[in-house]
């Protein structure tokens, strides 16, 4: 990784837990841009990140060897023109972002095809992450060989079919915000029961990779699973979480498909 330079394009939170991981594996690139037209919001990068450089230039950092395009979904229609000229012609782009696709990718850059589209979570700041990956043709085996051992160090990077990508992002990319808060106000309540936050840690890992291990490898039918507990204080609001989960979810992933 030391050898190539890597630039990302776009300086959110995803790219903060990127950069935060590699410099937790001692892997940080010795070239290393990231662009942001906000540049108030990057400007501590090379103070937190020894050795990063910051710019408002999206080419500069187009123009690495390894290019993250961090960037929202509807912003890449117009980043996209602008940095397609600065590309090497062997550099690899990297999406981070559930559409468009490689072929609209493609199209936009007139005609670059060394694509790669990485679908990563947040547990990725802490290597856990669970990141489904799509490559271009384009790409050779030894090439994917090296981009899988790279995105080793955030999690798991299973590759995946393309059209599946919008499904994970609902799933696996968005899917922590539908458990963080809960498991913050269960923490709370268990630290108010006298509980310390040793005690809570271990509990919550057991319970919760416990609670998966029933629902998906206990043959049970999905009813009966539910049915284990007898005690359930959260059955009166069960329904209207799962109708915030059936009306907001579909839509969402009909407007990113």
């Amino acid at each position: 990784m030391s050898e190539k330079s890597v630039g990302f394009i776009g300086g959110g939170r995803i790219v903060r837990i990127m950069l935060q991981m590699l410099k937790r594996a001692g892997s940080l690139p010795a070239t290393t841009v990231v662009s942001d037209p906000n540049l108030d919001a990057i400007a501590a990068f090379p103070q937190v990140f020894p050795g990063v450089r910051a710019t408002t230039d999206n080419r500069e950092a187009a123009a690495q060897d390894i290019v993250f395009l961090a960037v929202h979904p509807t912003v890449v229609p117009v980043v996209l023109p602008e940095i397609r000229d600065a590309l090497k012609p062997d550099a690899i782009l990297i999406s981070l972002s559930p559409q468009p696709s490689i072929g609209h990718f493609k199209a936009m850059t007139g005609g670059f095809d060394r694509i790669v589209r990485l679908l990563p979570n947040a547990p990725s700041f802490v290597g856990a992450g669970y990141n489904p990956v799509v490559f271009s043709p384009a790409l050779s085996e030894e090439e994917k060989k090296w981009l899988k051992e790279l995105f080793g160090f955030f999690g798991s990077c299973p590759e995946v079919a393309e059209e599946k990508i919008p499904a994970y992002a609902l799933l696996t990319a968005m899917g922590p915000t539908y458990f963080w808060f809960q498991i913050h106000e269960l923490h709370k309540l268990a630290e108010s029961f006298g509980l310390t936050y040793q005690d809570i840690q271990e509990a919550m890992f057991g319970m919760l990779g416990g609670t998966l291990r029933t629902y998906y490898m206990s043959q049970l039918p999905p009813e009966r699973v539910m049915d284990l507990v007898s005690v359930k204080p959260l059955a009166d609001m069960e329904e209207s979480v799962r109708e915030a989960y059936r009306t907001k979810l579909p839509a969402l992933y009909e407007k990113i498909r």
